[in-house]
């Protein structure tokens, strides 16, 4: 581990790594800090958007396609149809493996298993692998540290705008990708059963205010019984989701991803946000007069889906009409599903 770096990127999720390989591809040093050991698990359903996320992820890590999903309320069932896949779901171990193996070909180092415990203006303090306390100085440092982002907080910046998804991963097949909007179990979240090549992840995601994390696992549970999945006994996971934008592009110090607060806060999307952001950072960080217009795109699509919360949250009933609207919209093709995208 160098003392110092130009570019020191904390967390390698895909907003990080995809950051880490394009700066290293251009020649800069770069230095991946990743307290987990294993690079890649996390929770979540695994759901990537084909459109968005297509120019990323090379094909033999999807493994599962689907043109059509299919989308429940209080009162309606529909089936949406497109040409090519609309979502595709994908293992988070072997895209984050995939993603580090390509920043380290480009000439990232990675470190696992160390944890940052202090940051300062040029420098952090970190426990590294072995248990030893290092000082490494740096010239740029990216948050790439998820929703309760250590550097966010370096940076001052509160988070208000918070959601939960919870997740189960259990063996089996599946046939359909489901997305249950009941607003009587999950406010203005979902339930969602996503089929992977021989798991199913099946979870809720709802705004923290609308719906706590203690009440969302309590009506996900009833819910999932209700489809024929008794949960009980199955090892939950549950992650928070930041949707709370307030920049990304800090002088010399930067957010991506969750820690940018670039998720979807309604549906959760965060993959598709953390790659596209990191990459913008690097660029930024290459050519410090590029104006971002990726994130810029991004924004305006958050702030919609915003709305919809913001709505939602004032009433249970108004809540209920927005999402029966929302569906019948997709049912006359009024809308498509890519406008439910942060690619979108």
């Amino acid at each position: 581990m160098n003392n110092s770096v130009d570019n020191l990127i904390i967390g390698a999720g895909p907003g990080g790594l995809a950051c880490a390989a394009k700066l290293a591809e251009n020649g800069r040093s770069v230095l991946v800090i990743e307290r987990k050991q294993i690079i890649g698990p996390k929770v979540c359903a695994g759901g990537i958007t084909w459109s968005g996320l297509l120019a990323y992820v090379p094909e033999e890590l999807i493994e599962g396609a689907f043109c059509d999903q299919f989308v429940h309320t209080n009162m309606q069932h529909i089936r949406v149809r497109a040409a090519n896949p609309i979502i595709a779901t994908i293992s988070r171990k072997n895209l984050g493996q995939w993603m580090a193996a390509t920043a380290d070909k480009a000439g990232a180092e990675i470190i696992t298993g160390a944890r940052v415990q202090s940051i300062y203006s040029d420098h952090v303090k970190v426990k590294d692998p072995s248990g030893n306390t290092r000082t490494i100085g740096w010239k740029n440092l990216i948050g790439a540290d998820g929703a309760t982002s250590m550097v966010r907080k370096f940076l001052g910046l509160q988070t208000k705008k918070m959601g939960v998804g919870i997740n189960y991963m259990v063996p089996g097949k599946c046939r359909t990708m489901q997305w249950h909007l009941n607003t009587r179990l999950f406010g203005s979240g979902y339930g969602w059963i996503f089929p992977h090549k021989d798991v199913i992840s099946i979870g809720a995601f709802s705004d923290v205010d609308n719906c706590p994390p203690a009440e969302l696992k309590k009506q996900l549970l009833f819910w999932a019984a209700d489809q024929g999945y008794n949960l009980r006994k199955e090892q939950a996971g549950a992650a928070l989701v930041n949707s709370d934008f307030q920049g990304c592009f800090f002088n010399n110090i930067f957010l991506i991803g969750d820690a940018a607060g670039l998720a979807s806060p309604l549906t959760g999307e965060g993959i598709y946000p953390a790659i596209v952001s990191g990459e913008a950072v690097a660029r930024k960080i290459l050519d410090p007069q590029y104006r971002a217009p990726e994130i810029a795109a991004m924004v305006r699509k958050q702030k919609k889906h915003q709305k919809v919360i913001r709505l939602s949250a004032k009433h249970p009933l108004l809540c209920s009409v927005l999402m029966e609207w929302l569906v019948l919209l997709l049912r006359l093709k009024i809308i498509d599903f890519h406008t439910l995208e942060m690619a979108g």
